[in-house]
């Protein structure tokens, strides 16, 4: 949640060192009472919590269609964008890869 004019100045910010990927956006929700939307998805998806025991760390086990569902129901209309550019995400995942591969072949050509 944030009361920026730009949106995305908050969502570069949480994406900092902490986190291995900057995080991709797949929806914004306007909302005219913001807290309370938020608190509201906040206990709608509980169960889904990483962590139980710090409750500041607000991340979830969640699909997008079960997200994209509640909103829907609940919040009236939002549009999602399914399939991230995840860039850093996608490059790594073939360079990881590429690594096993290399690791494997390795291990054949050894094993001959």
């Amino acid at each position: 949640m944030t009361r920026r004019l730009e949106p995305l100045d908050r969502v570069n910010e949480l994406g900092d060192a902490s986190v291995p990927f900057k995080f991709d956006v797949h929806a914004m929700i306007y909302s005219d009472n913001a807290p309370e939307l938020e608190n509201k998805l906040h206990r709608v998806f509980t169960k889904n919590r990483l962590n139980h025991v710090n409750l500041r760390r607000e991340y979830f086990n969640i699909s997008l269609n079960e997200i994209e569902r509640v909103v829907k129901d609940n919040f009236g209309k939002i549009e999602f964008i399914k399939e991230a550019e995840a860039k850093e995400y996608r490059e790594s995942i073939v360079i990881q890869e590429q690594l096993l591969k290399a690791q494997k072949d390795k291990i054949e050509v050894l094993e001959v």
